[in-house]
């Protein structure tokens, strides 16, 4: 308030020599105090500034402004807070991604392991079956070779038994050795199966 004061003082006594100084550029002599306007504006201002004082504007002005300064520095403390739990749920969220960043991998890794596990058994019942049916079909082969050996046996002995009974017939005589050679050729037939 001083200072304001101070500056009218001063930009009044400037413009006083300035009067005085034109004054006498042209000749003239300088007026008197009283009869300088710029004596006058100087005591208009300073009353102004008095009843200014005297009513308590500069409290008003400097309340004005200690209130905008107090709701700036709200609203700067408002923003601080505010970026601050914007920091923590960026946080927050960038630790949500890792973790599900981390469970994806996990879920890949296990999804590999079931897979590679599931190949393994799937081969091994492949194997399984492969090696049944390699049994099934030697044990039907084996099967059919002893049918096949049977029969051919089998055919062999009816064969042999007709033979004999032919080549029996026609150098015995068919009376007297006939029980003999049925039981002979009955227990060939034995022998050869």
């Amino acid at each position: 308030m001083l200072t304001l004061v101070a500056l009218a003082a001063a930009a009044a006594e400037e413009a006083a020599h300035e009067a005085v100084g034109g004054a006498a550029e042209a000749g003239h002599a300088s007026p008197g105090l009283f009869q300088d306007s710029a004596f006058y504006v100087l005591i208009a201002f300073l009353i102004v500034i008095g009843v200014f004082a005297r009513a308590g504007v500069h409290k008003m002005i400097v309340s004005g402004l200690d209130k905008r300064a107090a709701k700036i520095a709200d609203e700067i403390n408002e923003v601080r807070k505010m970026r601050e739990e914007a920091q923590e749920l960026l946080a927050s969220y960038q630790r949500r991604q890792r973790e599900a960043e981390e469970e994806a991998a996990g879920i890949i890794e296990q999804a590999k392991k079931d897979a590679a596990r599931m190949t393994a058994e799937a081969r091994a019942k492949i194997e399984d079956q492969t090696e049944r049916r390699i049994k099934a079909a030697e044990d039907k082969i084996a099967r059919a070779e002893a049918q096949a050996l049977s029969e051919v046996r089998g055919q062999t002995a009816d064969l042999a038994i007709e033979a004999a009974r032919v080549i029996i017939r026609e150098r015995m005589d068919g009376g007297a050795q006939g029980p003999f050679i049925d039981k002979a050729i009955a227990g060939l037939r034995d022998k050869l199966n």
